[in-house]
Parts: C-alpha cells; sequence; structure tokens
C-alpha cells in the first residue's frame, strides 16, 4: 500500500503504534455514548461490514486496519475507497486494534462511520410496508437482533419509542451483523410517536400478555402494517398499548409466560411476511 506513515500528507496511510496516539483515543472514546453522541459517529467491525456500509453510500470518517492485513487486494480496495471519500486511513497493530474493539481476537478490519437517522415525519408507510416500533428496549442484543431479523425479512426499518438503547452502540452494531447499514432507523418520544401514529393509516398490531387474539388469526394483508412491541420487562405502556387496533398474543405451551422481546419481534415478522407471500401467491394463481 503506497504513502508515507505518521505525518504524512492527507489521504495517505497513516501507521500508527502508540495507544496514546489522539487518534487512537478518539476511536476507543466511541464506546461511550456521550462521546458518540457528540461526534454523530460509531464504529463497526469486519471487512465485509465496511463494505456493504460503503456500497449503501455511509460516510466513512476513518478506516482501520491491522498491520498483518497490509497487501490483502480487498483491504487495499476499502482503504483506497476511504482516501478517495476523504477519510483516514490508520495501519495498527492487534495490540491495538484489541484496545478499540476490546476484543481478544478482533477483526482485521474496523471502520468508524458517520450515524445516520431517520427523521419520523419521513416515514409513510404504504401497503405492504411493514415497520416495527419498539417501546423502550433496553438490551443492545435484542435491539440488534431485531434490526437484523427486520433486514432479512424485507421489513421498512425501526422506531424506538422512548429512553431505549443506543442502535450505534458497539454491541448493538455487532448484534446486527451489518443489518445497521441496511435497515432505517428513527428515534421519537413516546408523545412524538403518539403524534405520528395518529395519521398512520394501516394496521398497528402490539403485542400484549392481555392480548385477547391470537396473533395467527389476524389479517396483515394488503396494509401497512406496525408492529409495536413493549419493554423486555414492563411491557408497553398503558398509551401505546391503548394506540394499538389489535392487542394480540403469542400461545405458549410451556411454563414461560412471555418470549424475549427478539424471539417474540421475529416470529411477528414472519408472521406478517407469510400473510404477504400468501396474498402474492392469490395474486399470481388469479
Amino acid at each position: 500500500m503506497s504513502g508515507q506513515r505518521a505525518g504524512g500528507a492527507p489521504g495517505q496511510v497513516k501507521e500508527v503504534t502508540s495507544l496514546a496516539n489522539p487518534l487512537i483515543k478518539d476511536i476507543k472514546a466511541l464506546s461511550l455514548k456521550k462521546f458518540r453522541d457528540e461526534q454523530r459517529a460509531f464504529m463497526a467491525e469486519g471487512l465485509k461490514l465496511v463494505i456493504d456500509a460503503l456500497d449503501l453510500g455511509w460516510t466513512i470518517r476513518t478506516l482501520v486496519f491491522a498491520k498483518n492485513a497490509r497487501g490483502n487486494n480487498a483491504v487495499e480496495k476499502v482503504a483506497a475507497r476511504t482516501v478517495a471519500a476523504g477519510g483516514t486511513v490508520l495501519e495498527v497493530s492487534e495490540k491495538i486494534l484489541t484496545a478499540i474493539t476490546r476484543r481478544d481476537n478482533p477483526q482485521a478490519v474496523v471502520g468508524v462511520f458517520e450515524q445516520r437517522l431517520t427523521p419520523l415525519r419521513d416515514i409513510r408507510p404504504v401497503a405492504g410496508d411493514v415497520w416495527v416500533a419498539l417501546d423502550r428496549v433496553r438490551d443492545p442484543g435484542n435491539l440488534g437482533t431485531v434490526i437484523r431479523t427486520v433486514d432479512a425479512v424485507g421489513a421498512r426499518g425501526v422506531i424506538l419509542v422512548g429512553e431505549a438503547t443506543d442502535p450505534f452502540s458497539l454491541e448493538t452494531v455487532r448484534a446486527t451483523m451489518g443489518s445497521i447499514f441496511a435497515v432505517p432507523v428513527a428515534k421519537a418520544s413516546q408523545d412524538a410517536f403518539l403524534a405520528w401514529r395518529g395519521n398512520f393509516r394501516g394496521l398497528v398490531a402490539g403485542t400484549h400478555l392481555k392480548g385477547a387474539v391470537d396473533y395467527r388469526s389476524v389479517d396483515f394483508r394488503d396494509k401497512p402494517v406496525l408492529l409495536l412491541m413493549g419493554n423486555e420487562q414492563q411491557g408497553l405502556t398503558e398509551e401505546l398499548a391503548a394506540a394499538c387496533d389489535r392487542l394480540v398474543r403469542i400461545p405458549q405451551a410451556g411454563r414461560a409466560d412471555s418470549l424475549n422481546l427478539a424471539v417474540a419481534t421475529g416470529v411477528m415478522l414472519f408472521e406478517v411476511r407469510r400473510a404477504d407471500l400468501s396474498l402474492n401467491d392469490d395474486r399470481a394463481d388469479s
């Protein structure tokens, strides 16, 4: 890879060997939400994730790669794309990558990207669209898994309602397995969400322990659908439950009285998508 090391001209690769380097300190600080919010930035690990993010038009600020990846053709190409986009490229030791990612066996490539959130006012679902709204989701693994599942089923995006875990935390981004770059995410207070919901022309279905309707009996076809899923411990607030057109339950045969949030969301999403596929099959046969 061409270019001088640290101290070289902008757009060239910089070799960094010290954890005390200000650039490394700033990247390490992205583990803190306060700093992520201040910088409007976040980290993503792995060559494939970085490539996917660039292909989807996300803005990369810094590319960090392990010294032993020098000469790797794919890494060379990503470094060139980063430079072309005005980003910084850092070549570092595995020790520095371990410190940045807080993992003993870090990925050879880490990207620092600008955050991107979708304004709630810009979400205008049409027939066939499916969105998931999460009420005060607290666990980054749950949020990341939901985002990944939304991507897998071809739903449109996720709305975070109230005080939620950060979609750009390292733990959440890891759990999305790259889907953070493909799935629009919006954030809103409960009041702002309820005001937006007032103009939603579709079906709002919420899962609830007191739900009187089996989720499999609801007709999700041929309309915009919003799935409203409650907080891991407390479920939906009374206000959000009242905003649902249907409160549904997922029947369970064992002793557990509820499902993990990400699992329940996955069950609901695949049921909605099964209904859509069934409708398309009916139209194809007619």
